[in-house]
């Protein structure tokens, strides 16, 4: 059955696609496992330097890709970092495999004519399930060291934002080895559905209800699941904190993408002798955002709301405050501007934790800031979260900053800046609560979650003196 898909911009269905059925999917994860076995047996700086000819093919597409792009979510600042965000992933990971895959030399062991080396065996077949508010990067932060690993990978990215698969499957069928092991299939649920069945790991970035829901499949499947799923990332402000670079901080970590990232910052906890001063500086930042309507990245700064369905979350936030007590400093209002929704950019005060904006993810520009009084209080309201993927601490004073982050229950801490996952990849983080479960696909270790370990274990001694029978 087509499918039509909406423009963010224009609030038109202006893009149909036919969704791959179950049929479609096995055949191309069929081929994929063809293709793979020869991939898996090529050295890792081989399958690196397939990925870099894999680059320099979505480089060549570069125009295309960003204009689908830029239809898919209605925003080109954030289109243009998103590509070159991935092309230096690619070069990032492209480094790392060479060293981190390589092949093991015997060591000796406790018993002395005993030795043991070490064989990494890539999953045959990785399945990756990827969201609307990167739809590049997120399709391909996982597909990237699952290829250097030595593994084949199908995707099946948003069915809201899919516009951008066509110029990158052109991109990939430049380079055949890479079009071997790497596809791309568009559809929905049943699309997904239909993929966890048909691969040996499953790779999910999205919502914690459909994130059980993919679980559960791969637990039936028997099969891994990687998950990272919601944040509502807390920022916690002590008193001593530079007011200035805290509020810049702030409005980039909250409102860059329109506050459509999972690492976004979603609720910040102030100490009471700042609170008055940061709320003025944040409501004079937020205030003179304006709204991105054309193409120039340099004319504006927010995008609209990608997804329509997000818009009545937002909304919902907003009344639920609202009717609960919360006081609008600035924006508070969803606008229709030709066709798009956008949400202005919006500050809360007089928040507490019986609110939704304070306790589900918003995924929007909306920032609530609340009051506390000593370090323990502030350190108890941001753990109050059934989430846990990452926060923020602002202090002047670093190793009382560190302190602080050492105990909030999340995966990754920026100090004294926000959302520092989004711009560096180098720490190996894993998310806490509902956030996700499975390996980091930070730093490194990320590559080593497509291999299982293979230990081979061997008796150096040829000499006829068995030990594990006294012979006749």
């Amino acid at each position: 059955m087509i499918q039509t898909v909406r423009n963010p911009r224009t609030g038109e269905r202006d893009y149909t696609f036919e969704p791959a059925d179950g049929a479609r999917i096995a055949a191309t994860c069929e081929r994929l496992r063809r293709g793979q076995a020869a991939w898996a047996e090529a050295t890792p700086p081989a399958r690196a330097a397939v990925l870099q000819r894999g680059k320099a093919a979505l480089q060549a597409r570069r125009d295309e890709i960003v204009a689908a792009l830029f239809c898919d979510t209605g925003r080109m600042r954030e289109t243009l970092l998103e590509f070159d965000g991935v092309c230096r992933a690619i070069d990032r990971w492209c480094d790392w495999a060479p060293p981190w895959l390589a092949p093991q030399s015997p060591v000796a062991t406790t018993v002395p004519f005993l030795q043991v080396a070490a064989q990494d065996v890539a999953y045959p077949l990785v399945g990756v399930i990827s969201p609307w508010n990167f739809p590049l990067l997120l399709s391909l932060i996982d597909a990237i060291p699952a290829l250097l690993a030595g593994s084949a990978v199908v995707i099946k990215p948003s069915e809201v934002t899919p516009r951008f698969i066509e110029p990158v499957r052109q991109a990939i069928a430049a380079v055949p080895e890479l079009d071997a092991v790497l596809a791309y299939e568009a559809g929905a649920g049943a699309t997904g559905e239909a993929l966890i069945g048909a691969v040996d790991t499953v790779c999910f970035t999205g919502s914690v209800a459909t994130g059980r829901k993919v679980a559960e499949a791969a637990a039936s499947a028997f099969i891994p699941a990687f998950l990272e799923l919601g944040g509502k990332d807390p920022a916690l402000v002590l008193a001593d904190a530079d007011v200035e670079r805290t509020s810049a901080a702030l409005v980039w970590g909250s409102m860059s993408n329109a506050g459509q990232a999972c690492q976004s910052i979603e609720r910040v906890y102030v100490q009471a002798p700042l609170f008055n001063t940061l709320v003025e500086s944040l409501a004079e930042r937020l205030s003179s955002l304006r709204f991105c309507t054309g193409t120039d990245p340099a004319a504006g700064e927010l995008a609209p709301v990608i997804a329509a369905s997000q818009a009545g979350i937002l909304q919902a936030h907003l009344d639920d405050a609202v009717a609960k007590g919360a006081k609008v400093v600035c924006g508070g209002r969803i606008e229709n501007i030709g066709g798009g929704l956008w949400c202005q950019p919006t500050l809360l005060t007089r928040v507490d934790h019986s609110m939704l904006v304070m306790t589900e993810e918003t995924f929007g520009p909306i920032l609530p800031v609340m009051a506390f009084g000593e370090e323990e209080e502030g350190i108890g309201l941001a753990n109050d979260s059934r989430f846990g993927l990452s926060a923020a601490v602002f202090s002047s004073d670093r190793a009382r900053a560190r302190a602080v982050a050492a105990r909030l229950q999340v995966g990754a801490v920026s100090i004294n800046d926000s959302t520092l996952t989004a711009v560096m990849h180098e720490g190996e983080k894993q998310a806490f609560k509902l956030s996700g479960m499975g390996g980091s696909r930070m730093g490194r270790v990320s590559l080593r979650r497509f291999v299982r370990r293979k230990a081979l274990l061997e008796n150096t001694e040829l000499a006829w003196d068995p030990w594990w029978y006294h012979q006749a």
